[in-house]
């Protein structure tokens, strides 16, 4: 048909050869059908009162392109901030003014919306050698000491979120 889809896939195509137009056509579309989609990046909210540490988090796991971060430098404002986000998992760290991380672990754990999704604490409160001999966890809870290695933070979201 002069003027319709294959007319314009030959033009597109190779020129005086009005079969690659269509060779290429359908190499395209079975390269673009085998392609896996990607699923929607892991929302981490990353809670630390100290900037320099949610920034490096965010900038080397936005970096991967499979998680969207959202930093929280308040530990006030970070329960709000969760419920907002609904992130799949929580990076949180321990020690911090107004309200420390247990204490915000316990209202994310009374809230239904948030209950079900992960914490991992990241502190500089007990040594890799404490988190080693405590099987990388503490009072239930998977634990990271700083300064964390990011690959290893990695591994740990991976291991967290089933991938």
């Amino acid at each position: 048909m002069p003027g319709g889809w294959e007319a314009g896939i030959i033009k597109f195509g190779m020129g005086g050869m009005p079969h690659c137009g269509r060779v290429f056509l359908l190499d395209t579309i079975t390269a673009f059908m085998s392609t896996p989609v990607k699923s929607e990046k892991k929302r981490i909210l990353a809670v630390d009162d100290q900037a320099s540490n949610t920034r490096l988090v965010k900038l080397y796991l936005e970096r991967t392109n499979e998680y969207a971060v959202r930093e929280e430098n308040d530990p006030q404002a970070a329960f709000s901030a969760a419920e907002k986000f609904q992130p799949h998992l929580i990076l949180l760290d321990v020690l911090m003014p107004g309200m420390d991380g247990w204490d915000l672990a316990v209202r994310f754990q009374a809230n239904p919306k948030l209950r079900a999704v992960p914490i991992v604490f990241l502190t500089a409160a007990i040594t890799k050698g404490q988190v080693k001999a405590g099987g990388g966890r503490f009072w239930g809870y998977p634990f990271l000491a700083k300064p964390v290695v990011l690959t290893e933070l990695v591994a740990c979201l991976k291991h967290h979120l089933g991938g």
